[in-house]
Order: structure tokens, then C-alpha cells, then sequence
């Protein structure tokens, strides 16, 4: 399988999320990923560029 790609459960774990709030906020279109026979999937490269989003984000409204 293709290290890219990862499923819902190893999001869930690199973001320290439960699984029911890593597929809320993916059903919810907050949190980058796609659905392949039902089930969610996610490509690493785009969780790594939420989370820098979600970085600036925070830095913003410290400021």
C-alpha cells in the first residue's frame, strides 16, 4: 500500500484526534480527504498542508 495514502485511523492517530471526530471533521469537508468504496482515505501531503494552514491560522489570531 502506498505510504501516501492513509486511513482514517492512521490520521486520526497522527493528529492525536478519536476516530469519530477525525471522520466528522472529514464528512464535515474540514479535514482533506476522499472516500474510496466508503471508506475515507487521505493523502499525506494534504494533512501535512492543513496542519501548516492550521499553524497560520492559530498565529493569526494570536496576533
Amino acid at each position: 500500500m502506498d505510504a501516501d495514502i492513509l486511513t482514517l485511523p492512521e490520521v486520526a492517530g497522527l493528529l492525536r484526534l478519536s476516530e469519530k471526530t477525525t471522520y466528522r471533521l472529514a464528512a464535515e469537508g474540514k479535514l482533506p480527504g476522499f472516500k474510496v468504496g466508503g471508506s475515507w482515505r487521505f493523502r499525506r501531503t494534504d494533512i501535512d498542508v492543513w496542519i501548516e494552514q492550521k499553524k497560520a491560522e492559530a498565529r493569526g489570531i494570536e496576533r
